[in-house]
């Protein structure tokens, strides 16, 4: 996530007493907190699933509606389950903390959105498998170094969670037979510019 996307996103402040104190330079350091020491990773993570949840659950919506095959509207269905269930998690935790979290998918999640949007048919079911299934490998290994490592309570009870969310979603779309693994070392597709798409 680019520092100019994490500025420009709206974000709702959860209840809560923790407020981050800046550290030299201005910038937030580890603080102790009722649940144990909070880093700045630690935080970033709190707002990566609350983002996850924010673009997903739109996704899963269109794939139950939009999907042709039986696979893909049930990995969508997956995607509206795991994320409802995760996102309750999330906002609970960043009430705990006292974090700001995210109120609107960032910009390059609502690119996703359109093309999916835009798209029907067999090129729907093979962008949703493919942009869903990418954005879920790249987040697994951040999820797993933050529940390895963290010193949290709290934010370690919803890398847990989100480990194993995230391990349902990369196997239902798998499932599907649409996902080209060779691909999945680059970035998702973005959405074409809206000039790009005017007639």
């Amino acid at each position: 996530m680019s520092t100019v996307t994490a500025l420009v996103v709206p974000v709702v402040r959860s209840a809560g007493s923790y407020r981050s104190p800046q550290a030299a330079g201005g910038a937030p350091g580890t603080v102790q907190t009722p649940t144990g020491p909070l880093t700045a990773v630690d935080r970033d993570f709190v707002k990566r699933v609350r983002w996850a949840g924010l673009w997903e659950i739109p996704a899963g919506r269109m794939a139950v509606t939009k999907g042709g095959t039986p696979e893909v509207r049930t990995a969508g269905q997956h995607l509206i389950d795991g994320h409802t269930e995760l996102d309750q998690a999330v906002l609970q935790t960043a009430g705990t903390l006292g974090l700001d979290v995210p109120s609107a998918p960032s910009a390059q999640q609502q690119a996703w959105l359109k093309q999916l949007d835009a798209a029907q048919g067999d090129e729907f079911d093979r962008l949703f498998a493919n942009i869903v299934r990418n954005a879920h490998g790249q987040v697994f290994a951040v999820v797993a170094q933050v529940r390895a490592s963290t010193q949290n309570s709290a934010v370690r009870d919803l890398a847990t969670l989100a480990n194993s969310t995230v391990l349902d979603h990369m196997m239902v779309l798998e499932a599907t037979g649409l996902v080209k693994f060779g691909d999945l070392s680059s970035p998702p597709a973005a959405a074409p510019s809206p000039s790009a798409t005017r007639r």
